[in-house]
């Protein structure tokens, strides 16, 4: 029998496909006349309230005398400000993420016997059920590994026999038990894509319990399992930065509304990765790299300002590219002089294209970064400034760490996992409603037509 081709579009569908879209657009004036909070944003960008949180808190403006002023980004977990964690473990010469996972999940930071404890925890946590690897990530393998990461989520709520306990602990633990087998979940899903599809040599590495969850990664992804220090601690700060950036983000949102439900935890996480897979939150960072290499191709002297400017011109001009209108990378929904997780990326970038013989590509991220805002606000009103995000600077370090980009927003849902949890376990804690935003609906009355008169 044959097999049947599921992505094979036939003129049918074409035709149906015209139907739905006339019958399905709305009038975009309607948007304004019923007042409708578009993508529950204000019109000046400022998102719709719709909650409450005590795990981060984003700054990006402050209020003098009586009006609102733009600052420089500031990001704080818990209360503490993502500098002085990063600043912290750093001067210890530690790993850090481990000690942010604690700090978002609990509320406190941990003192050392605390956080020796929970390493050890996690690293008990990091394995899998047997034969998982072989029955569930090796079957179906394809190149979109957060397919991959989702359906494994899903398919462990059968091998948990207390999936469905809504109590904190259990929640806690099936938490903990995520965070601590992301990385062998994404690194082994990758590796059957790469077998069965590339037809590449296949091997799975065993995670070491002495390691932390950047070495890990390194350590099971690379044939060899080898690494050097540079390269697990700017991979552990790129973690840490992106473990939780408040409740309003699309993905940690998605958290909360699917929490509310009552759902379990691995339905509640397999939705926020499906979420952060969209390449207008999660997968950006591969736009921002694969613009770089056509900027790359396309501008002579890296040094030539006025080149360099007329070319993102032509980006904006959509001339250029993918001929999106954007330069990726640059600007974000909340931040608006700066946007702190990128500037602390910076401070580090540095290092390891030294390490990896790349400082002209680096001179070359730090030029655009610096025109692109003048360029844009030629191009556009801006009302509240532009400047390079995080995905800017997160797509250069996993080139030089050679990570494939089939795994830079797998990369970013192991560490978004930790605010994830963090959330859902606010939300059971914190409501017993669940959320179910209005819709106001414009469509007319019609009166039903028997089929014989249609």
């Amino acid at each position: 029998m044959a097999i049947r081709n599921y992505s094979t579009i036939s003129d049918k569908i074409y035709e149906l496909s015209d139907k739905c879209i006339k019958n399905s657009s709305i009038d975009p004036g309607l948007y304004g006349v019923h007042e409708v909070k578009r993508g529950l944003r204000d019109l000046d960008g400022k998102g719709v309230v719709t909650g409450l949180t005590e795990i981060s808190t984003i700054i990006s403006s402050k209020n003098i005398n009586g009006e609102t002023v733009p600052c420089d980004g500031e990001l704080y977990y818990r209360g503490i400000n993502v500098r002085d964690l990063v600043k912290g473990f750093q001067a210890d010469n530690r790993f850090g993420f481990e000690e942010t996972v604690y700090l978002l999940l609990f509320g406190d930071l941990p003192n050392a016997d605390e956080l020796h404890t929970f390493t050890n925890m996690l690293s008990s946590y990091r394995t899998l059920p047997t034969n998982f690897v072989r029955d569930v990530i090796m079957k179906a393998p394809n190149p979109d590994i957060m397919n991959s990461l989702a359906r494994s989520v899903l398919t462990l709520y059968s091998y948990d026999k207390n999936a469905n306990d809504p109590g904190i602990p259990n929640n806690l633990r099936q938490s903990m038990q995520l965070i601590a087998n992301f990385p062998l979940l994404s690194v082994y899903a990758y590796h059957a894509y790469r077998h069965f599809t590339k037809g590449k040599s296949l091997y799975i590495h065993r995670p070491s319990s002495s390691l932390s969850t950047a070495e890990n990664i390194l350590r099971i992804l690379r044939p060899d399992k080898s690494f050097t220090e540079l390269e697990a601690k700017l991979l552990d700060l790129a973690l840490v930065l992106h473990a939780e950036h408040g409740g309003g983000n699309n993905s940690t949102f998605t958290t909360h509304v699917v929490t509310s439900s009552g759902t379990d935890t691995y339905s509640s996480i397999a939705a926020s990765l499906c979420s952060l897979k969209g390449p207008k939150h999660g997968g950006a960072n591969i736009k921002v790299k694969l613009m770089f290499e056509n900027i790359k191709k396309n501008i002579s002297d890296w040094g030539d300002d006025s080149e360099i400017s007329a070319y993102l011109e032509k980006l904006l001009n959509k001339e250029a590219f993918d001929r999106s209108g954007l330069i990726y990378g640059m600007g974000h929904a909340v931040y608006s002089l700066s946007d702190p997780r990128s500037e602390i990326l910076k401070e580090h970038v540095g290092m390891l294209s030294r390490e990896k013989n790349r400082t002209k590509e680096f001179e070359l991220y730090t030029k655009i970064a610096e025109l692109a805002p003048k360029v844009i606000a030629k191009k556009r009103k801006i009302y509240k400034g532009v400047s390079a995000n995080i995905d800017f600077y997160s797509g250069f370090i996993y080139s030089m760490l050679d990570l494939p980009e089939e795994l830079y927003t797998p990369i970013f849902a192991i560490a978004r996992v930790a605010g994830w949890s963090a959330h859902r376990i606010e939300e059971i804690i914190n409501s017993n409603k669940i959320i179910r935003p209005a819709y106001k609906s414009v469509s007319e009355h019609k009166e039903y037509t028997p089929l014989d008169k249609r």
